[in-house]
């Protein structure tokens, strides 16, 4: 049975019973325990309070993975709030598009973030507060400003005895509205993904349920906390375990990713294919690729040895103390899947997406068959849109405890994805087997998934593409893991402007770097490519993508 109240059952009671432990700790920074955690979110609530903000009222949050983004997160949903976590990665106008999309009346920021933002651009916030030390940075409610400043010392008092018997929230349904989430940021493909508490709270029981972390375990968080999957399973549910979380607090490289994990040890993993798949290429396949590995490989037992070290050497780079390693976001490539198996290395995959905040399918991995991605949730109902299920690959789709509200302010696209009997399409194409296993065989979205979790959507970088000089039409691919724009160029405009080839390969060059000045790192092409014809489309002129997704670069 899913949790009746989420703030009360694994919020609140979390602070209780665990408050002199450690709770958050920013990578090669400050720890601090449950306590603090608990006295900063109840600091947080007076100053919404202060604020005039309602339960239902919107409160936007952004900035890097951290410990006080963590507390900010708590603190909204427990005041009965609605938290829109943005990516930090945005460009500043998808900042502002945001924060005034989904009704945000007060922001929570980071420092960087604050120098490269303009308040002007966002009329309707009441204020915006720093992330260091939770600091009152812009304020358009005098009464509000003098109300902190008049009651700054008794508040203080007050929370230096705060003791866990004080921790008494709200009551909130779960069927309240937590959290907008916000899959892409530029204005003509704004979906703010609706989640009920409910939907964490599933998300959270299926933790505890199947999963067994325990008070003090200690969790790394690199995963973009604004996206659902980091945010569920690298700090909500570890969280309302009692566990110890660090959170890397700039942006991951796989380097600074696998150093803290050695330090750290964490109890589990949670990561996406390309860490892994960079991990096998780099540290793995060099070593197997040489002559004298591949004749001892080829002899019986001792190949066995060879791979019971190769396991214990991967293992080390994570940590080693971990029980298991959790890959979701992307399909994983099938020769490591493949090679992880033969090794015995304690992996699965799991598959979800934001619209279910996030799993759909999860097994562990002593139970996950060969090319799964998990079973179904037991909060969740799943049919393949096709004839026969089990051999005619068909869309996946889902119903149940997990599945969104809507998308914000866009019924036209909620009922796109979710049908008249509540069936939410998925976008992804797969099979399922008589136990609920399920394969997935092909992706019908475009989305592709950033070096570090995020995601991409390339008709965002296309739009912006085909509004510059001498482009007909684009298409953004990515290819070893750069995206790659190819072209079509307007002929005829440069027949007319008497330009050739090498003309237009310069002009390109120079689109891409302004192009990529106005998008985040995680975006940015990397190379381009002019293509001599028009892409073939769809009756409805849609590109048809699966066709240029092997196309030598």
């Amino acid at each position: 049975m899913i949790a009746q109240n989420f703030i009360k059952e694994y919020i609140e009671k979390s602070l209780q019973e665990n408050w002199n432990s450690p709770a958050f700790s920013d990578y090669q920074g400050k720890t601090i325990p449950f306590s603090t955690v608990a006295k900063d979110v109840v600091r947080i609530h007076q100053m919404l309070e202060m604020w005039g903000i309602k339960p239902g009222d919107k409160v936007a949050l952004v900035g890097r993975n951290s410990s006080s983004w963590a507390t900010s997160y708590l603190a909204i949903i427990s005041y009965g709030a609605v938290v829109v976590p943005v990516l930090a990665d945005f460009a500043v106008a998808d900042i502002h598009h945001i924060i005034n999309h989904s009704d945000s009346k007060i922001l929570f920021t980071s420092d960087q973030i604050w120098e490269n933002i303009d308040e002007s651009s966002m009329p309707h916030l009441t204020a915006i507060f720093s992330l260091t030390q939770f600091n009152l940075l812009v304020s358009r409610n005098d009464d509000a400003t003098n109300q902190l400043k008049s009651e700054v010392d008794n508040l203080t008092k007050k929370l230096e005895e705060l003791t866990p018997n004080d921790i008494n929230f709200r009551e909130i349904s779960n069927d309240k509205l937590g959290v907008i989430s916000y899959t892409s940021g530029t204005t003509g493909f704004s979906k703010g993904v609706m989640l009920p508490l409910n939907s964490l709270a599933a998300n959270v029981l299926f933790g505890h349920n199947n999963i067994p972390l325990q008070a003090g375990d200690k969790i790394v968080s690199f995963l973009p906390l604004a996206h659902a999957y980091g945010c569920a399973f690298e700090f909500l549910w570890p969280f309302s375990v009692g566990c110890h979380i660090t959170f890397l607090t700039k942006t991951p490289a796989p380097k600074t990713i696998i150093q803290a994990f050695e330090q750290v040890r964490p109890k589990l993993i949670l990561t996406v294919p390309l860490i892994m798949e960079k991990i096998y290429k780099k540290q793995i396949l060099p070593t197997l690729n040489k002559q004298p590995m591949k004749l001892l490989l080829n002899v019986p037992l001792l190949d066995k040895k060879i791979y019971q070290q190769i396991n214990k050497k991967l293992s080390e780079v994570f940590g080693g103390n971990f029980m298991q390693v959790i890959i979701g976001g992307a399909p994983l490539n099938s020769e490591v899947e493949d090679f992880l198996k033969k090794i015995k290395f304690p992996f699965t995959v799991g598959f979800g997406m934001t619209e279910c905040g996030p799993l759909i399918s999860y097994a562990a991995w002593a139970d996950n068959p060969q090319g799964a991605c998990g079973k179904i949730l037991p909060t969740l109902s799943v049919k393949i849109d096709s004839a026969d299920p089990f051999v005619e690959v068909g869309e996946i789709m889902v119903k149940g405890e997990n599945v969104m509200m809507g998308y914000y302010k866009n019924p036209e696209a909620t009922n796109s994805a979710i049908t008249s009997d509540g069936w939410l399409r998925t976008g992804d194409l797969g099979l399922i087997d008589s136990e609920n296993y399920i394969y997935i065989k092909g992706r019908s979205k475009s989305m592709i998934l950033g070096p570090s979790g995020q995601n991409i959507y390339p008709e965002e970088i296309e739009a912006k593409l085909n509004n510059m000089p001498y482009i007909q039409e684009s298409l953004v691919v990515e290819k070893n893991n750069r995206l790659v724009a190819l072209i079509y160029p307007d002929y005829e405009t440069a027949d007319e402007a008497g330009l050739n080839a090498e003309d237009l390969a310069l002009i390109m060059e120079e689109n891409k770097k302004i192009l990529n000045s106005v998008l985040p790192a995680f975006m940015q092409i990397q190379k381009t490519k002019l293509y001599p014809e028009e892409f073939e489309k769809t009756p409805k002129k849609s590109i048809k993508r699966f066709l240029y997704l092997s196309v030598e670069i």
